[in-house]
């Protein structure tokens, strides 16, 4: 492959500060419709009632399928790298509500 080839293939991306910084989160909601995949992340903290969406994230279908796989294979390669994740017991989280209209088919 050419130089020119490989330019023409390699994506430019900025990374801001305020962006790099990250966002926690420790509880995502994954919703869907037919032409769209709606990740919120949230944090969930101890003794406060209300979570809050941290961030949202829109991702088509194909790019949702995309990053399942990618982050399957990164975690593949981290357990190889420092051993199996270990899943903790299911927490049971209070019913929640997001004074959404409820779906019907």
């Amino acid at each position: 492959m050419s130089d020119q080839q490989k330019n023409q293939n390699e994506i430019n991306i900025e990374l801001t500060e305020d962006v790099a910084e990250g966002v926690y989160s420790n509880l995502a909601i994954i919703s869907h419709s037919h032409s769209e995949f709606v990740v919120d992340f949230i944090r969930l903290m101890p003794n406060i009632p209300k979570a809050k969406v941290k961030s949202r994230i829109v991702l088509t279908p194909q790019h949702a399928k995309r990053l399942l796989k990618a982050l399957s294979d990164n975690i593949t390669r981290y357990e190889n790298q420092f051993g199996t994740i270990q899943d903790p017991e299911p927490q049971q989280f209070p019913p929640m509500s997001f004074n959404t209209p409820v779906a019907q088919a």
